[in-house]
């Protein structure tokens, strides 16, 4: 067995799962892994893309002199808007970037909160999580 497949074999046996899960596999690592760079590489383009937008909105809002009052609220609504989307794609990319390196130091699959296993199946409908289900129903309560 090649030194690159044993080391992912042994990076998979070794990541936390809830009691009752299977351990995962190499497969099941390289598919969580392809799909993180997927939605990483699909981010950075809308993000690109919604950076050159924002900057147009910027420069409309920017010369407001003449307008009418309701087109420059509604400028700044739709400005507003746009930047909360573009920050939000910045914290989802982030998210993706801190699961990847997890991936590869082999700490994927912890709670940040608690430290508990995040849980394989949860992991696999959404690899970015980074807090296990109750720790992230308590902080969306608060």
């Amino acid at each position: 067995m090649p030194a690159r497949k044993t080391a992912a074999a042994e990076v998979a046996a070794n990541l936390p799962v809830l009691a009752g899960e299977d351990p995962w596999t190499v497969e099941e690592i390289a598919q969580v892994r392809a799909e993180l760079v997927a939605d990483r590489d699909r981010l950075r383009a809308s993000i690109a893309q919604n950076e050159a937008e924002l900057a147009e909105l910027m420069n409309e809002g920017s010369d407001g002199a003449g307008r009418d009052p309701a087109d420059v609220g509604s400028s700044n609504f739709e400005r507003d808007q746009e930047v909360s989307l573009h920050n939000n794609q910045l914290a989802m990319l982030d998210q993706i970037e801190q699961a990847l390196r997890m991936l590869d130091d082999g700490t994927y699959g912890v709670c940040e909160n608690c430290g508990e296993p995040i849980g394989k199946l949860r992991l696999e409908v959404f690899p970015r999580a980074t807090m296990c289900v109750s720790c992230k129903q308590r902080q969306e309560r608060r």
